[in-house]
């Protein structure tokens, strides 16, 4: 049997590109490439608002109510039944977008309801506790706007499951330590996905 003829060196060229560029087109893009710069500066900036804010309110109740230790309050949280917020589909090894978006919009969901069930927990906290809930009412909803302007929102913004009833005077300022606690470990991790995506 005779052997093959030789491809010419135009004609293998050829076909290396042709293969490349079904390859590249297979390829994902890079989930920040589907995010404007601008949205996610802005996120960056209403995180680092947040996180003054919820530094804010545990400085107060450290010092008015002496609460100033979380871990001291594991037990009250799992009796009052404080629930964290995940970021499962947020790692940047394997980031999902569309879920990240979602659980950031659904986590900020959850925490504006904790803190509405906050209310009345003293005079002195209430303003605070005011601008906390603005502004990650604020947050929200740039996260929500993305998703639609990516194509990504569901066609209902979620509805608030039940939150935890505190009884006392004591038990909405213990919750108060344990949600701002809760918070900002959830905004340390969204800020470091953002800011990954940001310098993608």
């Amino acid at each position: 049997m005779s052997p093959e003829p030789a491809l010419s060196p135009a004609l293998q060229l050829l076909l290396w590109h042709s293969a490349l560029w079904t390859v590249q087109e297979a390829t994902p893009l890079d989930p920040a490439s589907s995010l404007p710069q601008s949205f996610l500066l802005k996120c960056l900036e209403q995180v680092r608002k947040i996180q003054g804010d919820g530094a804010a309110l545990q400085e107060k109740l450290c010092a008015t109510y002496k609460l100033c230790h979380p871990e001291e309050l594991v037990l009250l949280r799992h009796s009052l039944g404080i629930p964290w917020a995940p970021l499962s589909s947020c790692p940047s090894q394997a980031l999902q977008l569309t879920g990240c978006l979602s659980q950031l919009h659904s986590g900020l969901f959850l925490y504006q309801g904790l803190l509405q069930a906050l209310e009345g927990i003293s005079p002195e906290l209430g303003p605070t506790l005011d601008t906390l809930q603005l502004d990650i009412a604020d947050f929200a909803t740039t996260i929500w706007q993305q998703m639609e302007d990516l194509g990504m929102a569901p066609a209902l913004q979620p509805t608030q499951g039940a939150m935890p009833a505190f009884t006392s005077a004591f038990q909405r300022r213990a919750g108060g330590v344990l949600v701002a606690s809760h918070l900002q470990r959830f905004l340390e991790l969204a800020y470091r996905v953002l800011r990954h995506l940001a310098q993608s």
